[in-house]
């Protein structure tokens, strides 16, 4: 009970328009992160020889650029956050009459006047991860008051608008007056800050805050524990806490290598445990909340694919200590189950190492690295000894211990969620199954289309393993069994057996459904034995392909491989050509039809009805099965012109000496009417369900 209640209480909170606004904004820029991660690791990896090349190279040509991209990303990433969470906020809080751009060049401006842009020593140390609380206060609130201004002038005056001019320049126009006085509003709390605490900006203020929380007492283990907790709880809400600490971390922690140098080289043993080498290499093993422990215990012990495959994608920037893919992509950030081993993990970590020096377990910190240096290197590096690899080593295994249980915790939570959403999407679905021809799933802008996206990748992944096909058995008015019809059953892992229709209907709009046909008949023929085996040697195997597909080079070409195997003629095989209304009779889909044929396949149309289409198919002899509309079977009992429609079929397809198949029966009493309108061939529950085959 007291879990659901905590679980509730951060889904009410995570659904707040504030908190998704900066959940979606950090998310929007981890491109941005990736990417500066990448320049960094490019321009700090650790081996000597590298850094020579990158020195000597054109004259430090590559170290230029890699200096230039971080530069461009985190050098100035709190301009790009303001920007992405006013973005975000402005898409989910304004409605379709605002402006949205006005909100996000207010948010920009309102940041660059809290982080001081107007001193002459602003730089980007002010514009990058350090500013990064800045970035979202002036995100949030100067949409906020963008949107309230916004709304005040539409009441009570005119907006600017010049005749004749661009509509987009007179939209950007109507927005000076809400951006002026948001600016105003900002410019002014920034400037009394100043006053009042004699300061030169509000980020000057925050910095002087932060700094003065961990100015009591010595740099001892409490300082350190509180460090650690404080820069993970940051963390948590999206607030990138090491470098907002930074300041705290240069003041209190940084000058400890320097002073157990110095008690070195006047030959007194080092005595400062806590250094900024300290937390690197043993609390922020791969990256906040110790995060590589969370990255293999998902590699070792999820089931989840996505989840996986996140992890791998995570992977080699996470060994050099880079997580913002992982803390945005799976994600930590406002996740409830991962709020306790983010938080506790790093306290755990810290603790250990903090203990293992202090007793003399693992020597003191006396040398730097860069903070990107991986796991074991690094902690043999700062230390001197293979100790220090070895803590680095305990504290992961002790980490993975700690995540593993929250792992599969979020394994089972995503698998009760997945099957909610996949019984909304089918009672969707199925409500508009008619219409589906003419909708793409995949490119709704709702959650339906993103449930539609990760189904779509899921089904073409599956592909890659076997095609799992049951068998439905036909049988004529005498009982015996004439034919089997080959049925798609693909099984998801986590929500069992998919409805085929939207197989077939993902398989299309992910581009991959002739491939997924050209599997299924090589399966129905790899199974044959089988099926002989079950249902008797002289039994019809049917395999169903849509009219895109049959007609086409790509299909034509696999068959006659297939043919060239083993060939088709005496295999009894038939194809069931379906989507009528795709299939037109050109020479060219004559000329398929017919090599079909001569290979020694059968073909039947599906969902045969009195048409012009499928009246047409008749007349040009292309056909040797007509397997009933379903709908005509459904409604022989209730309309009489369906009974009529059975009646001249059976007739017409007598004399052309075509076999008729009726599919859904499921009763003695359509057998029966069926037999007086003149089919004899029947497939449906009545006789029995799709099989599969004993392996």
């Amino acid at each position: 009970m007291g879990e659901a209640k905590f679980e509730k209480a951060f889904v009410g909170l995570e659904n707040r328009t504030v908190v998704r606004a900066v959940r979606e904004g950090l998310i929007h820029i981890t491109p941005i992160v990736i990417i500066g991660a990448f320049a960094l690791i490019l321009q700090t990896f650790p081996v000597k020889a590298y850094q020579d090349f990158i020195k000597a190279f054109l004259d430090g040509f590559l170290l230029r650029m890699f200096e230039a991209i971080y530069s461009a990303t985190f050098g100035i990433l709190s301009v790009y956050m303001a920007y992405s969470i006013s973005r975000a906020y402005m898409k989910l809080k304004g409605d379709a009459r605002i402006v949205k751009g006005g909100g996000i060049v207010s948010s920009v401006l309102a940041f660059f006047i809290l982080a001081g842009g107007y001193l002459p020593t602003f730089g980007t140390d002010s514009m990058g991860a350090k500013s990064m609380f800045l970035a979202i206060i002036a995100g949030l609130g100067a949409s906020a008051l963008y949107l309230r201004f916004t709304e005040l002038f539409r009441k009570h005056s005119r907006p600017l608008f010049l005749i004749g001019a661009d509509r987009d320049f007179n939209k950007m126009l109507s927005t000076i007056y809400p951006i002026t006085c948001t600016t105003a509003v900002f410019g002014l709390l920034n400037t009394l800050i100043c006053r009042i605490f004699e300061v030169d900006s509000f980020r000057t203020l925050l910095i002087n805050f932060t700094n003065w929380c961990f100015s009591f007492g010595e740099n001892g283990f409490v300082k350190g524990f509180f460090f650690v907790l404080i820069s993970s709880v940051l963390w948590f809400f999206g607030i990138h806490g090491s470098d907002t600490l930074e300041g705290v971390m240069q003041t209190y922690f940084a000058p400890g290598v320097i002073d157990n140098r110095g008690a070195m080289a006047a030959g007194l043993a080092p005595h400062t445990i806590l250094t900024k080498e300290f937390f690197d290499c043993f609390v922020l093993m791969g990256g906040c909340g110790v995060t590589i422990c969370l990255l293999i215990s998902i590699l070792l012990f999820s089931k989840s694919k996505v989840r996986r495959g996140i992890g791998l994608a995570a992977t080699l920037p996470m060994i050099f200590n880079i997580n913002e893919l992982m803390v945005f992509g799976l994600p930590i950030i406002f996740n409830p189950i991962m709020v306790f081993p983010f938080l506790v993990t790093p306290i755990v970590c810290y603790t250990v190492s903090y203990l293992a020096i202090m007793s003399g377990i693992v020597p003191m910190v006396t040398t730097s690295v860069a903070w990107t240096t991986p796991i074991i290197l690094g902690g043999y590096q700062i230390t001197g000894s293979v100790a220090g690899a070895l803590l680095q080593v305990v504290n992961v295994v002790i980490g993975v211990i700690i995540y593993t249980p929250f792992v599969r915790l979020m394994d089972r939570r995503s698998m009760e969620n997945a099957n909610r959403n996949y019984d909304t999407f089918m009672d969707y679905f199925k409500a508009n199954e008619l219409s589906m021809a003419n909708i793409r799933l995949t490119e709704m802008g709702n959650v339906n289309g993103d449930f539609a996206k990760d189904l779509c990748n899921d089904i073409k992944y599956g592909l890659k393993k076997q095609v799992v096909l049951a068998y439905q058995p036909q049988y004529n008015y005498e009982g015996e069994c004439i034919g089997v019809e080959a049925l798609l059953r693909w099984k998801h892992p986590v929500l069992g057996l998919l409805y085929p229709p939207l197989v077939i209907k993902l398989a299309e709009e992910g581009g991959f459904l002739q491939e997924l046909e050209e599997r299924i008949l090589e399966t129905a023929l790899r199974d044959r034995p089988k099926v002989s085996a079950r249902f008797g040697d002289d039994v019809k195997l049917s395999v169903n392909v849509t009219g895109t597909t049959v007609v086409t080079e790509r299909y034509l070409e696999f068959c006659k491989e297939l043919n060239a195997r083993q060939p088709f003629k005496g295999l009894n095989l038939c194809i069931e050509v379906t989507e009528q209304a795709a299939l037109f009779f050109t020479d060219e889909t004559k000329k398929a039809l017919r090599e079909l044929r001569n290979m020694g396949i059968l073909l039947a149309i599906d969902d045969f009805s009195m048409g012009q289409t499928s009246i047409h198919y008749l007349r040009e002899n292309m056909f040797d099965i007509i397997k009933l509309d379903g709908s005509l079977i459904n409604g022989i009992f209730t309309y009489e012109n369906s009974r009529d429609i059975i009646i001249s079929i059976t007739r017409l397809a007598k004399s052309l000496n075509l076999m008729v198949l009726a599919e859904y029966v499921d009763s003695e009493e359509k057998r029966k009417a069926l037999h007086e309108m003149g089919c004899d061939n029947y497939q449906g529950y009545l006789f029995s369900p799709a099989v599969f085959l004993q392996k």
